[in-house]
């Protein structure tokens, strides 16, 4: 049995079928080869499948993904990622530690590592390479600093496993805080230390009034984070219900 499933559902991938309905279609036809048609009841098929997806904790998911394609199709990525450039951009490998900065402020808005890296990483690739650092230490910042997506609050994998397991998603969220900002720290002191020995050259320091203007432009994106883990935190909303403040 273990075999007809795998077959039927590399087969439905090869024939371009989404991941979702190939998962569904090998499920129904293994039950219909294991137990036949007299047996099986349709309706409760649908009614478990749709009593699977019922819950409400899974709505803020959703949420989280309209979230981050709504800040990809608004610039408002661009806003995030011009000033973290300005706040860290003249260290050694500023544009690595500016992934890492941008990447850890886009976790607290998105809440996965797919969107982190498909919303930043076409910018972070495109400044990197055209500032000269090699392919493989760009391409090694960016998915790396894509996983503080589901680390840093409001985290999808955390409203899952709240769900799952029965625990508090609130005090997941409040527990993936330090974790979080912990390996944003790390990565760039590792950043630092690569870059030297690519002999990543010195960008100069914007101005005041540069780094001003960024962070004015940017504030909405980066109270963002502090407004959900405050609301939570204070009662004002449930988890589940950030994903809808988020958007």
């Amino acid at each position: 049995m273990l075999g007809i499933f795998i077959g039927l559902l590399l087969l439905f991938f090869i024939l371009g079928i989404p991941v979702a309905f190939s998962i569904g279609y090998t499920c129904l036809m293994v039950i219909i080869a294991g137990s036949g048609f007299k047996d099986l009841s349709f309706d409760l098929f649908a009614l478990q499948m749709m009593d699977g997806l019922n819950s409400f904790p899974l709505i803020s998911a959703s949420f989280f993904v309209l979230a981050a394609n709504v800040m990809n199709t608004s610039a408002i990525t661009d806003r995030i990622f011009h000033f973290a450039n300005s706040l860290v951009g003249h260290l050694r490998g500023g544009l690595g530690h500016v992934n890492v900065i941008a990447s850890m402020i886009f976790a607290g808005m998105s809440g996965t590592a797919v969107a982190d890296a498909a919303g930043l990483g076409n910018i972070e690739i495109k400044a990197m390479r055209d500032a000269g650092y090699p392919m493989p230490l760009t391409v090694g910042i960016t998915g790396a600093s894509s996983i503080l997506g589901p680390i840093i609050p409001p985290s999808i994998a955390m409203i899952f496993y709240g769900w799952l397991a029965g625990v508090s998603i609130g005090a997941l969220f409040i527990g993936g805080v330090i974790p979080g900002l912990t390996i944003a720290l790390f990565m760039m002191v590792q950043v630092y230390f690569v870059s030297r020995k690519h002999k990543i050259p010195l960008s100069p320091r914007p101005p005041v009034r540069v780094m001003f203007t960024s962070f004015r432009r940017a504030i909405l994106s980066l109270l963002t984070p502090a407004i959900i883990i405050g609301g939570i935190y204070s009662g004002i909303f449930s988890p589940t219900e950030s994903g809808a403040v988020a958007s």
